[in-house]
């Protein structure tokens, strides 16, 4: 539904993105993760057909964003980080006019804008002024109006930004339903890390308009934050030969009072196996458990490392450069 061929886009001097290769399936949704001016936002303006593409090519649901920008538009809704809302029209109006826009019918657009209305909990305030509305309303409204014409494919930027919890849960769940009902294909921009691991069947991380790493957030965590931690509490506190038990079945990284937490690439096989060690041993287990550990701990991470092979803070490089940023 989204395809990026070596897309990229200069501005004078400022390589803004950099030769990124990336595909979004139907019903999929892509987290676009990175830091301010990474690059996000230009290639979410390419893919609305705003922008053209220096170099490269990208379409969307087939058409060319560069020679059929038209067939583009129909077929994307997109949110920005600004929404620019007319404070002066009430939150129908607005909404009546983009569906003019969007060449719906008298009919369609009042059916379109009532259930919208009701999706996001906005009946209430449709004929109020824009002017007179909370950030998170008019957040809402311009969702609203990205998915006014029933589009294909979303791109959104910032989605719940501004929001309270109560509004930005009813949106998390607006673009689970979407995606799930309707096969939509979105692209979700953010900087909140647990909405993006709650959201994103994928997530790619772009860093100095290049994408360095992509994958579920099971993948990426594997694969920057090493093999499984697990955390196993004793009755009693560990002394060394439950520590040095352990260690025969896997890499110890730390211990406290009650606790030992280890290392294992494949705790299926090593969990069972230590666990009848410790009762031949006759040292009670209370409890075995997976350690959770966070896409922020991914995300600090490359960009940590970024900063570090750029010389930001003075130190060598980092190891986690992949070339062109090229991911297939």
């Amino acid at each position: 539904m989204i395809e990026m061929e070596r897309l990229s886009k200069q501005f004078d001097t400022l390589l803004a993105v950099d030769n990124i290769t990336l595909t979004v399936q139907p019903g999929e949704v892509l987290a676009l993760l990175g830091p301010n001016g990474a690059g996000k936002t230009t290639t979410i303006r390419m893919l609305s057909a705003i922008l053209k593409p220096t170099a490269g090519r990208a379409r969307i649901a087939g058409y060319d964003v560069a020679t059929q920008g038209h067939m583009v538009r129909r077929n994307v809704g997109v949110l920005t980080e600004a929404p620019g809302l007319y404070s002066r029209m009430s939150g129908r109006e607005y909404l009546d006019f983009f569906g003019q826009v969007c060449r719906l019918s008298t009919k369609a657009r009042k059916e379109r804008i009532a259930f919208l209305a009701e999706a996001f909990k906005m009946s209430h305030a449709l004929d109020r002024r824009l002017g007179e509305y909370s950030r998170g309303m008019a957040q809402k409204i311009a969702l609203m109006r990205a998915l006014l014409h029933d589009p294909p494919v979303l791109l959104l930027d910032e989605p719940t930004s501004a929001m309270d919890p109560e509004s930005a849960r009813l949106v998390r769940d607006t673009i689970l339903q979407l995606r799930s009902d309707a096969q939509r294909t979105i692209i979700v921009c953010t900087h909140n890390l647990p909405e993006a691991e709650e959201l994103a069947d994928r997530i790619a991380i772009i860093r100095q308009g290049q994408i360095i790493e992509y994958g579920t957030a099971a993948e990426l965590k594997a694969r920057l934050l090493g093999p499984p931690l697990m955390e196993i509490r004793l009755l009693h506190a560990p002394h060394n030969g439950a520590v040095a038990l352990i260690e025969r079945f896997a890499t110890v990284s730390d211990y406290g009072a009650d606790w030992v937490r280890y290392r294992t690439p494949d705790p299926t096989m090593t969990n069972p196996a230590l666990l009848r060690a410790l009762a031949t041993s006759d040292i009670p287990v209370v409890t075995l458990s997976e350690v959770a550990q966070s896409l922020e701990a991914v995300y600090l991470r490359v960009v940590w490392e970024g900063k570090q092979g750029n010389g930001e803070l003075g130190m060598g490089s980092g190891e986690l450069g992949m070339g062109n940023g090229s991911v297939e």
